[in-house]
C-alpha cells in the first residue's frame, strides 16, 4: 500500500442527517477526530437533559463538532471565491479550531458547567487540552490555538469561530431544532455563508443578505425560550446539579460511595482553580475520562444509598420524577420560598438543609444580539458599513438587543400545597 492510498484513507465521507454528506478535509482534521479527546464527545449529549422534554434530543456534541467543520468548510471556500486571502495552513488551522471547540465540555454540556471543576468555564478547559494536543502533534495547533484565542492577525477567522455569526451558533440551531423535532431553530445556513464577507480584516455581511440575518437572530431567541430555556428542562438540569453537589457531601464522609474512577477523583478532591493549576495533567486525564455514562452509572448505583435525600435525587433523576416548576418575570419571595421549604420538612421529616435540595429558585438570561461585542457588520456596495441594529427595519431588533430575564421556583410535585 502506497503512502498516498493511506492518506486517501483518511479523507472520510460522513452521512449526516442534517447537512447530508460531510466530506473530512484533510488529514490532520482525521486525526484530530480519531483522539481519545474527541470520541469522548460521542458520549456527552448536545443538549443535556433536554430529552426529558423532546424525546429526540439525544444528538450529541461529537455530531455537533462535525456539523461545524461541514460549515467552516464551505465558509473558507465561499470567502475564498470572494478573494479573501485564507492560506491552506489558515483553512486547516480555523478548522480544526471549530473541531475543538467543544471537547472542553462536561457531562451533560452546560448542564453541568462549573459544577464539576467551580469557577472554571468549558472555554477555558478547552483551551488547556488543546495545550494539551499541540504538545502531542509536535505543535501542529499552534496556529488554530491563536485562532482560537483571538491572537491572530486575521481576526474574521476568529469571528468564523467565535462570534456573532460563527460555525457553531449556525450549526447548532439547525441541529438542534432538527432533533427536537421544533421549526424554530430552522435557518438558512447556505444562504447565510453565502452572504459572508470579509472587508477590512472583518467579517461582514452583504447587505442582500440582511434578512437571513434578522430570521437567525430570532430563530436563536425562539430557541432559548421554547428549547433551552424550556422550564422542565431548567428543573432536570438542576436537579442533576443538586445531585452532584449531595453526592460531593456523601463523599467526604462515606469512603465506599459509589462512582466510577474519574467521577470519584471530582467527588473528592474539589477541584478549585487553585488545584487546577497546581495539577492540571491529573485533573484534565480525569476530566477526559468524564462524560455522561460516568453520571447515570453512578446515579443508578445511588439510588440504593442509605442517605435519603441522595437516593431520591438519584431516584428522580433516572424515573424521571421532577419538580413542578413556576416562572415569573419577578424574582420570588422568600416568604413563598420559606413556605415551600417549611412544607417540605414537615413531609418529608427533613432539616432545613436538606430541603433546600428540593425547594429553590433561580434566573434565567437570554440575549439574542450585543451591539457592544463582536457586532454584525453590513456591507452595502456602495461601500458603506453598518451595524445591523441600524440597517434592520424590523420592530423587534431592539427587543432582541435586551436581555430578557425569567426566574424560576423549583419544588416537588407531591407537596400538596397550591402554590
Amino acid at each position: 500500500m502506497t503512502a498516498d492510498s493511506v492518506s486517501m484513507n483518511k479523507r472520510k465521507i460522513v452521512n449526516d442527517p442534517v447537512h447530508g454528506f460531510i466530506i473530512i478535509p484533510t488529514d490532520f482534521i482525521f486525526d484530530l477526530l480519531e483522539h481519545p479527546y474527541l470520541q469522548r464527545l460521542r458520549r456527552i449529549k448536545q443538549l443535556g437533559l433536554t430529552s426529558f422534554v423532546y424525546p429526540g434530543a439525544t444528538h450529541t456534541r461529537f455530531q455537533h463538532a462535525l456539523g461545524a467543520v461541514h460549515l467552516m468548510s464551505q465558509a473558507i471556500e465561499n470567502l475564498r471565491l470572494k478573494g479573501t486571502d485564507i492560506s491552506e495552513e489558515e483553512a486547516e488551522a480555523v478548522t480544526a479550531a471549530i473541531l475543538l471547540h467543544d471537547i472542553g465540555h462536561g457531562p451533560f454540556s452546560h448542564a453541568l458547567e462549573e459544577s464539576i471543576i467551580p469557577g472554571i468555564s468549558h472555554e477555558s478547559l478547552t483551551v488547556m487540552l488543546m495545550n494539551n494536543l499541540n504538545e502531542e502533534f509536535g505543535g501542529r495547533l499552534n496556529l488554530a490555538i491563536r485562532i482560537f484565542n483571538n491572537n491572530y492577525s486575521k481576526k474574521f477567522l476568529h469571528q468564523l469561530v467565535s462570534g456573532q455569526l460563527d460555525m457553531d451558533r449556525m450549526d447548532y440551531l439547525m441541529r438542534d431544532s432538527f432533533y427536537a423535532g421544533v421549526a424554530e431553530g430552522t435557518i438558512g445556513t447556505e444562504r447565510i455563508i453565502k452572504m459572508l464577507n470579509v472587508v477590512n480584516g472583518q467579517l461582514v455581511v452583504e447587505a442582500k443578505g440582511i434578512y437571513s440575518i434578522e430570521k437567525f437572530l430570532i430563530a436563536r431567541r425562539l430557541m432559548y425560550w421554547q428549547v433551552y430555556y424550556h422550564k422542565t428542562v431548567i428543573a432536570a438540569e438542576n436537579l442533576l446539579v443538586k445531585l452532584l453537589k449531595r453526592a460531593k457531601e456523601i463523599a467526604v464522609t462515606d469512603a465506599g460511595l459509589f462512582a466510577t474512577a474519574s467521577l470519584n477523583y471530582f467527588l473528592k478532591q474539589h477541584i478549585r482553580k487553585k488545584e487546577l493549576e497546581a495539577s492540571r495533567q491529573e485533573v484534565l486525564f480525569h476530566f477526559a475520562n468524564l462524560d455522561d455514562d460516568d453520571i447515570m452509572a453512578s446515579a443508578k448505583s445511588w439510588m440504593a444509598h442509605p442517605d435519603r435525600l441522595l437516593s431520591t435525587l438519584s431516584g428522580n433523576l433516572t424515573r424521571r420524577i421532577l419538580p413542578r416548576v413556576k416562572t415569573s418575570d419577578e424574582p420570588f419571595s422568600e416568604q413563598r420560598l420559606d413556605e415551600l421549604r417549611n412544607a417540605a420538612c414537615k413531609k418529608y421529616e427533613m432539616n432545613r438543609q436538606e430541603a433546600d435540595y428540593l425547594v429553590f429558585s433561580g434566573l434565567i438570561a437570554n440575549k439574542a444580539y450585543s451591539e457592544k461585542s463582536d457586532t454584525i457588520r453590513i456591507s452595502y456596495n456602495t461601500g458603506e458599513m453598518k451595524d445591523l441594529s441600524e440597517a434592520s427595519d424590523i420592530f423587534h431588533l431592539q427587543n432582541l438587543m435586551e436581555t430578557k430575564k425569567k426566574y424560576f421556583l423549583c419544588y416537588p410535585k407531591d407537596l400538596g400545597l397550591n402554590y
